[in-house]
């Protein structure tokens, strides 16, 4: 990607602001990871404030529980399962951590109430969310369980206590979108892509990018950490990717505020060998803007998404130093496979309805089950189970290979 990138005019509200935060900044430019979470989570301009209805088939993405019911309803009996082997505590506290429209917290919800009641009454359902726009939507959304009262409620990570949850903590595509730094290896040396504001001619300015040194040495400290050296020959000079600190603050504020349960993350990733290997030369960072993907996060400003994709190494070896322990991690097909995705396929086939408008929902249906386990597509997604507290011997559903 050209250093030379898209434009923002004055009258972009969103783009002002963060021009003005470049301006006032000691050194006349930003890191790249101040520019996306400004880009994606300024409360009033950015991205997921105001684009909570551009999610899903007819917006910017769509995710698994867009799908259908179904991918909740197998989250929700592996939930299930966590609950069980771990003595049927109660409070049994979900922590949903970036919960999109509130789609799959109804999905999960309304299984649980219909299909396993006990645990229902057991259960408390927290939402952390900090798009406010989300949250309305969300709201919204989940009105019908209005009769949980405070077993239903939104927060944030913050106002937990320490070791106060007991339960698990999930997350669909959530880590993808926590803002990134961006790197580049230039003369043999590891640098900082930042960004900074150029005049144009006319009454426009453009961000454009600059490299310096590093703006922290946890960025280093990274490498060292999932045990990639991209200072060896084997990465050519240029080659450039990024590190997402913000998952390890995140992962280590999850550790500490649970007290015994599970954290369970879905996200499409690699392993560190492969998210670093040296042909991955631009790294992964994608923008979404109306159903198109491409790389240049200074257009749309505040109108795209802008995501990269998830080092699950880095999150065990995290999870590992904050006192979690990998219980497993397996790709989304796998898992929802393991926890009867089949023999809801199987049932499909067996219908026997002769109704047109039946065989279409039938079809329909079939494919979106087929979609969740696609490897070419959400299949392939990562699923990382960590716990706290837990007996490693005791097997999880989702993670049974057969």
């Amino acid at each position: 990607m050209s250093a030379e990138t898209g434009k923002t005019k004055n009258s972009s509200a969103l783009g002002n602001q963060i021009a003005r935060q470049i301006a006032e900044s000691l050194a006349f430019r930003i890191t790249f990871a101040q520019f996306m979470d400004l880009a994606l989570y300024h409360p009033l301009y950015g991205y997921y404030a105001v684009n909570a209805a551009q999610i899903g088939s007819q917006g910017d993405f769509f995710t698994s529980p867009h799908l259908g019911a179904d991918f909740g309803e197998m989250l929700a009996e592996q939930f299930v399962q966590m609950w069980q082997l771990m003595g049927h505590p109660n409070p049994f506290t979900l922590v949903e951590m970036g919960a999109g429209q509130g789609l799959l917290a109804a999905d999960i919800l309304s299984y649980l109430e219909r299909r396993y009641p006990n645990f229902f009454e057991s259960l408390e359902y927290l939402v952390i969310e900090r798009a406010t726009a989300l949250i309305a939507e969300q709201r919204r959304y989940l009105s019908r369980f209005a009769g949980m009262g405070n077993r239903l409620r939104w927060g944030c990570l913050a106002d937990l206590d320490s070791e106060s949850v007991t339960g698990c903590f999930f997350s669909n595509e959530l880590v993808d979108a926590l803002p990134v730094h961006q790197v580049v290896k230039e003369a043999g040396q590891l640098r900082e892509v930042y960004v900074t504001i150029e005049q144009t001619d006319g009454e426009e300015q453009r961000f454009v990018e600059v490299v310096g040194d590093l703006s922290t040495p946890h960025l280093e400290a990274y490498f060292t950490q999932v045990g990639i050296d991209l200072l060896a020959d084997a990465y050519a000079d240029g080659y450039r990717t990024e590190v997402n600190l913000a998952a390890l603050d995140w992962l280590s504020t999850v550790a500490d505020r649970l007290q015994r349960g599970y954290v369970l993350t879905i996200d499409y990733g690699y392993t560190s060998d492969r998210y670093y290997h040296p042909r991955r030369s631009e790294g992964t960072l994608q923008c979404y803007y109306r159903h198109a993907h491409h790389s240049n996060p200074y257009l749309y400003v505040g109108q795209q998404d802008i995501t990269a994709h998830v080092d699950f190494t880095a999150l065990e070896r995290q999870g590992a130093r904050s006192g979690l322990q990998t219980l497993g991690f397996t790709r989304q097909g796998m898992f929802l496979m393991a926890l009867g995705l089949g023999d809801r396929m199987a049932a499909l086939s067996q219908s026997e309805t002769r109704d047109p408008q039946a065989i279409v929902a039938i079809l329909q249906r079939r494919d979106a089950l087929h979609q969740l386990v696609n490897p070419m597509g959400l299949g392939n997604f990562g699923v990382l189970i960590q716990g706290k507290g837990i007996d490693g011997n005791s097997s999880l559903k989702g993670l049974w290979q057969g």
